[in-house]
């Protein structure tokens, strides 16, 4: 019950060090305007396009569109919205039936999915937004997969808008070369880079300010994990999980001293 009482500060820092999505992303304004205007411009202003988002893990690709999607999701109501992270899916083949299922289109096999997935994306009706995340794992012999995603945006008469995520920042140069030589030209790109040390300072300190009452980590201790993990990967997650680790081990000892401490009143 003691415990209960003194290590509730602990509980709370481990939640707010969790890796989901904040309400505000730290150091990725810039990254987070640009995903708006793109979303704004081609959804609710009906032109079809592609969009290739790169960066390391841990640079906050996934959750900085994931956050634009809920704040624009009043705005986005009258378009369909699907997302598909593709390290689930079985092959690189598989993104056209879970497409067309996330769709609501009957099923069909080969070519024949393919064709159907087209007339639905060429005929009447609102804005399709496609967010493929680990876009890399549809790479194929051939790249027919990859061809074909980035080139239903450019058919006539097209309602689709596509956004990647992966972690190259080469993969349009390397996979799809052959986009360039489209009059629409290779996907527009964004890309996310490390977090620096100022950066990853400052998303430690917005985590754990919310935690009431003296600081659980003090600041010189956040500003040697924030320098440790910008010179190695800039990972904000990793970051997030060395904290929380610290966190952990400062709670277990507190628990084994609370355990020897005496009661109150005598008892």
């Amino acid at each position: 019950r003691l415990f209960r009482q003194e290590g509730t500060c602990y509980q709370h820092a481990k939640q707010v060090l969790h890796a989901a999505v904040p309400d505000r992303l730290q150091g990725r304004e810039r990254e987070t305007g640009i995903l708006c205007q793109f979303l704004r411009e081609h959804v609710l202003g009906r032109r079809p396009g592609s969009l290739y988002v790169s960066g390391a893990p841990g640079t906050g690709k996934t959750a900085c569109l994931s956050r634009v999607l809920l704040d624009c999701k009043d705005e986005l109501a009258g378009s369909r919205t699907v997302v598909l992270n593709c390290m689930a899916l079985g092959s690189p083949q598989s993104v056209f039936p879970a497409l067309a299922q996330q769709l609501g289109l009957p099923t069909a096999t080969g070519r024949e999915r393919i064709r159907s997935l087209e007339k639905h994306l060429t005929s009447r009706g609102p804005m399709v937004l496609l967010v493929l995340d680990e876009l890399d794992q549809l790479e194929s012999k051939g790249q027919d997969v990859l061809y074909t995603l980035f080139e239903w945006p450019w058919l006539p008469n097209s309602r689709l808008v596509l956004v990647g995520l992966a972690n190259a920042l080469d993969l349009t140069d390397r996979s799809l070369a052959r986009l360039g030589a489209l009059p629409s030209g290779s996907p527009r790109l964004l890309h996310f880079p490390p977090y620096t040390k100022e950066q990853l300072t400052c998303i430690l300190q917005e985590r754990l300010g919310q935690v009431p009452g003296d600081p659980v980590l003090d600041a010189a201790a956040l500003q040697f994990c924030a320098r440790k993990v910008s010179a190695v990967s800039g990972d904000a997650r990793k970051a997030l999980d060395v904290c929380r680790r610290a966190v952990e081990v400062v709670e277990l000892e507190v628990r084994g001293q609370t355990l020897l401490k005496p009661l109150p009143g005598g008892e």
